[in-house]
C-alpha cells in the first residue's frame, strides 16, 4: 500500500492547466481545400523520394485526405455535448462507476506518428450517471486529434468533471508511442502511463489506490 501511495506523489498538472482547456477555440480560421490537402501529400511523397505519379501512389493523396477526415474527426466533435444526457433514476446509487480498457488510437502532435493504448475512467456520481458508451466517445473525441498523452488525459478528466459535476473523476491512460519505437531512440514495447484526479480522488490517496486496484484487477 505504501509503495502505491508513494508512486502517486508525482502527478500531472491540475485540470485547470490551460493546455487542457477542452473548450479552447480553434486556431485555424480557414480550412484548406481537399485539393490543397492532396497536393500537400503529393509534395511529401516526392520529398520522401518517390514518384506520386507511379501506379501504386497515383491515388494515395485522395486516400490520405479521406483517411485524415476520419483519423482527425475529433476536431469536429464537441466533447461536452456527448455527455448531455444524465440518467438520474439509479435507485440512489452513488458509489464508484468505472469503465476500463477503452481502446484508442491517436497521433503525436510532435511527429504526427500514432500512439495507441487504453484509457480507464472512473467517477463518483452526484446527481446521476451517463451511458457507459458516452465515456468511450469522450476518449475518442480527444484521441482523434493531434495530441500529447498528458494533454489528452487532462482533457478527458476536465470534461467529465465540468459537465457531470461528480464528486470526483479519475482517468488513467496507458499507451505505446510509435514516435519512440520507429524513430529517435527506437525502443518498442515501452508503455507510458498518465493519470489525472479531481475531487475525492485528488483529495484522498486511498481513493486513488482503490481506482488503481480496480483497474488492475482483471478477475
Amino acid at each position: 500500500m505504501d509503495a502505491v501511495l508513494k508512486s502517486l506523489s508525482v502527478r500531472l498538472p491540475d485540470a485547470a492547466d490551460k493546455r487542457s482547456d477542452a473548450a479552447r477555440p480553434e486556431r485555424i480560421t480557414e480550412r484548406p481545400t481537399r485539393q490543397e490537402a492532396e497536393a500537400a501529400v503529393r509534395t511529401l511523397i516526392r520529398w520522401a523520394g518517390d514518384d506520386p505519379d507511379r501506379e501504386g501512389l497515383r491515388e494515395t493523396p485522395q486516400r490520405v485526405a479521406r483517411a485524415y477526415e476520419q483519423i482527425f474527426g475529433g476536431y469536429r466533435q464537441d466533447a461536452t455535448n456527448i455527455l448531455d444526457r444524465v440518467f438520474e433514476e439509479v435507485e440512489g446509487y452513488g458509489d464508484i462507476v468505472l469503465v476500463r480498457d477503452i481502446p484508442f488510437h491517436s497521433h503525436c502532435e510532435h511527429h504526427m506518428v500514432p500512439f495507441m493504448g487504453k484509457a480507464h475512467i472512473a467517477y463518483y456520481p452526484r446527481r446521476g450517471v451517463v451511458g457507459l458508451s458516452k465515456l468511450a466517445r469522450v476518449v475518442d473525441a480527444f484521441a482523434r486529434r493531434l495530441q500529447t498523452q498528458e494533454t489528452m488525459t487532462a482533457q478527458i478528466a476536465e470534461t467529465i468533471d465540468t459537465v457531470l459535476n461528480p464528486r470526483g473523476v479519475a482517468v488513467m491512460v496507458e499507451a505505446e508511442h510509435l514516435c519512440m519505437a520507429m524513430r529517435g531512440v527506437q525502443k518498442s514495447g515501452v508503455s507510458t502511463l498518465t493519470t489525472q484526479f479531481t475531487g475525492v480522488f485528488k483529495q484522498d490517496p486511498h481513493e486513488q489506490v482503490r481506482f488503481l486496484t480496480l483497474v488492475r484487477d482483471k478477475r
